[in-house]
């Protein structure tokens, strides 16, 4: 299973904004971000200033490079993984973009985050793959496994002595669920009610770029 193991505030850096993959740590003094907004690597303070190329402009290639990337990176989807999802919604009926936004909003480690049981993507597929969470009552390590309207997400009964499940319940309290998910904080369970729509799905997202990008 491939992931990205890189420094993943380098990744916010070059989208030029905040992408929250770390977390409490991404709203606290100690995110790099903060510290540090221009793009990494040797002329990132420049690229930063200037946008593209002489005249300051960015070609329409750069955007849906752009939009493609910081939505691979908000997710945690490496490249292949991402265009097959991308093929999977143009062969599905209605709009491309929105199709593919709905298929990685319903990916496994994105509900559980979404539920308030991981304070980030990648924490929610690091709980996965060491098995705390059943599907339909069945433990899973597949943080990339598809959800549909009526599964439902646990937290397995052998890991609730943990202490980091403890607390839980609290911590998810705290942290509104969207609409499409239906969660039971206390017995630490939450159903997929249906797939999101498209104002419940991140904003800064622009998906019809993405079908653009591909579409070359």
């Amino acid at each position: 299973m491939a992931k990205y193991i890189g420094p993943v505030c380098k990744l916010c850096r070059r989208e030029g904004e905040k992408l929250f993959l770390k977390g409490e740590r991404c709203f606290s003094p100690k995110c790099a971000f903060d510290r540090r907004s221009f793009a990494p690597g040797q002329h990132g303070r420049v690229a930063s200033r200037g946008g593209g190329g002489a005249t300051g402009r960015e070609s329409d290639y750069a955007r849906q490079l752009r939009a493609k990337q910081k939505a691979r990176r908000v997710y945690g989807v490496l490249e292949r993984q991402f265009r097959r999802y991308y093929e999977v919604a143009l062969r599905q009926r209605g709009l491309t973009g929105l199709n593919l936004l709905q298929i990685l909003e319903s990916r496994l480690d994105n509900v559980i985050f979404r539920l308030g049981y991981a304070s980030s993507r990648a924490q929610a597929r690091l709980l996965v793959t060491h098995g705390h969470f059943t599907v339909n009552g069945r433990r899973t390590d597949v943080p990339s496994m598809l959800l549909s309207a009526g599964d439902m997400v646990q937290v397995r009964e052998g890991s609730r002595n943990l202490t980091y499940f403890k607390d839980l319940p609290a911590q998810a309290e705290s942290r509104p669920a969207p609409a499409w998910l239906s969660r039971d904080a206390k017995n630490l369970s939450g159903t997929v009610q249906r797939l999101p729509e498209r104002a419940e799905i991140d904003g800064n997202l622009t998906e019809q770029l993405i079908v653009e990008y591909y579409s070359r």
